[in-house]
C-alpha cells in the first residue's frame, strides 16, 4: 500500500483522485504497478493489471482507492478487476463520491472477489485531501499561506515584506505551489508585489498552479505580469482583462463572496487551492469559514510596532477566535514553519 501511496503522488489529477495501485502474486512478488495520470488517462488499477498481464488470476490487488463502478471517461475498474481473476483487493480508503461510496466494495465482493479494507486509510486519504475535502464538503481544500515575524506582522506599514523569511523557507513555500491546483491573491497583491505566481525550484519541470485574481472594484494594472500566465479572474462584475478569462462571482460591494469563488474553483476542476494574501483577502476568506488548513513561516525577525497583520479585520472579543489542531512545526533554516488544521 505504501508503494501504491508513493506511484499516485506525483501526479496532479485533479477533479480526478490520485490513485495509485500494485498487483501481488501469491508468493509476494510485485508482478503489476501503476497509477492514474489524469483526466481521461487510465485509471491506476488497470494499468497496474494490464502490467501483470495474466499473472493476476490469483493475484492480489493493493490499491489507494476504492475502485469505481461508474462509466466516465473510463469504464468501471471493479469489471476490470473481476475479470482479471483478482482473488483479493485490499483497499486504502473507501471513495466518498456518491457515485461509487461502497457500490465498489460491495461490486467486488459479489464477483467473488475478497477485500479488505482500512490499510493504511489515513495515509491514503492524506495523499489526496483536497479530492477527499471536496467530496465531503462540496467545496475545494482551501490552505491559507503567510510569513510573518516574531511579532506578528506579515508586512510593514508601508507594505514592504522582502524579504521576512530566509531561502530556505521560501523554497518551501514553493513546494506547496507545486502541489496546488490554483494559487489564489487578490488585486492589492497583484498591483503592490507584482507576483507570476509560479513554481521556481530548481530543476522542477511539472506543471505550474493555475494564478486565480480575486478582483474588487479597482482597476488591474494592464503591466501586471500575471497577464504573462493568462490567469483565472474572479469578478462580481464584467471587466476587460488582458489575457485568461473572467469569471462571474456573486458577492456584495463589488467584493467576490469566498464561499460562491470556492464553488466555482471548484467546478472548474480545482481541489487543492492555495490562499497566498493579501492579508484582506485572508481575513475575508478565513472568516467565511472556507479555510480548512494554513501553513505559517516564522521568520527569524521582529518588526517592533505596528505592521500589517496576517488577516485583516477587527479581533473584537476572544469568543471569536477559532480553535485548531497543530499539525507539524519544523525548522526551515533560520526560521520555523507551523501547519495546522481547524478543528
Amino acid at each position: 500500500m505504501r508503494r501504491a501511496i508513493e506511484l499516485a503522488r506525483p501526479h496532479k489529477t485533479h477533479p480526478n483522485p490520485r490513485v495509485g495501485a500494485v498487483v501481488v502474486d501469491g508468493s509476494g512478488l510485485v508482478i503489476g504497478e501503476g497509477a492514474h495520470l489524469g483526466v481521461g488517462d487510465d485509471h491506476a488499477e488497470v494499468v497496474a493489471l494490464r502490467a501483470a498481464d495474466r499473472a493476476a488470476a490469483g493475484s492480489t490487488l493493493y490499491v489507494t482507492l476504492e475502485p469505481c463502478t461508474h462509466q466516465g471517461r473510463t469504464p468501471p475498474c471493479v469489471e476490470a478487476v473481476i475479470e482479471a481473476g483478482i482473488r483479493r483487493v485490499v483497499v486504502g480508503a473507501v471513495d466518498p463520491d456518491d457515485r461509487v461510496a461502497g457500490s465498489g466494495i460491495a461490486r467486488l465482493r459479489e464477483g467473488g472477489v475478497e477485500v479488505v479494507e482500512g490499510v493504511l486509510t489515513a495515509e491514503a486519504r492524506e495523499l489526496d485531501h483536497g479530492y477527499f475535502h471536496h467530496r465531503e464538503t462540496g467545496l475545494p481544500e482551501v490552505t491559507l499561506k503567510y510569513a510573518m515575524t516574531l511579532d506578528g506582522a506579515v508586512a510593514a506599514a508601508n507594505g514592504t515584506s522582502q524579504w521576512i523569511t530566509s531561502e530556505e523557507a521560501r523554497m518551501d513555500a514553493h513546494r506547496l505551489r507545486a502541489d496546488a491546483d490554483a494559487v489564489v491573491v487578490g488585486a492589492g497583491t497583484i498591483r503592490i508585489d507584482d507576483p507570476r505566481l509560479t513554481v521556481r525550484i530548481p530543476g522542477y519541470d511539472g506543471p505550474q498552479p493555475v494564478p486565480v485574481v480575486v478582483a474588487g472594484t479597482g482597476d488591474l494594472p494592464d503591466t501586471a505580469r500575471i497577464w504573462e500566465r493568462e490567469p483565472v479572474v474572479l469578478s462580481t462584475t464584467d471587466r476587460r482583462v488582458p489575457s485568461g478569462r473572467v469569471v462571474h462571482v456573486d458577492g456584495a460591494d463589488g467584493l467576490p463572496d469566498p464561499t460562491s469563488a470556492c464553488h466555482i474553483l471548484s467546478e472548474l476542476g480545482y481541489l487543492d487551492v492555495l490562499v497566498e494574501g493579501g492579508a484582506r483577502l485572508a481575513g475575508e476568506w478565513w472568516r467565511a469559514g472556507v479555510v480548512s488548513r494554513a501553513v505559517v513561516y516564522l521568520g527569524a525577525m521582529v518588526g517592533g510596532g505596528s505592521g500589517i497583520s496576517p488577516l485583516a479585520g477587527t479581533f473584537k472579543t476572544i469568543d471569536d477566535a477559532a480553535a485548531v489542531s497543530l499539525t507539524g512545526v519544523r525548522s526551515l533554516g533560520p526560521d520555523y514553519r507551523i501547519d495546522f488544521e481547524l478543528k
